[in-house]
């Protein structure tokens, strides 16, 4: 079984948000195998699962602050058992 992460990011619309997060999963191997994105008015929300099978979580998450400060958008890294979890009835 793979191993998979659910990242959400959310925040007010502009272009290079989609570019800037599936750069920094490019570069680290991880792979998007599903993904959903809409534009609420003005506010950009986007849900991936990710498969993150061999990749360093850790530099993944820093990174992904990184773009998170340069974007001015929130993500979220969650392990989807976690996500599952949470989210059960």
């Amino acid at each position: 079984m793979s191993e998979r992460v659910v990242i959400t990011v959310t925040g007010v619309d502009h272009p290079g948000i989609v570019a800037a997060v599936t750069r920094v999963l490019a570069e680290n191997n991880a792979n998007i195998e599903d993904i959903s994105q809409t534009i609420l008015q003005d506010l950009f929300t986007m849900i991936m699962i990710v498969n993150v099978e061999g990749v360093d979580i850790e530099k993944l998450r820093k990174e992904l602050e990184e773009v998170e400060k340069e974007q001015k958008v929130k993500i979220l890294v969650q392990h989807e058992n976690i996500f599952r979890y949470m989210h059960r009835i």
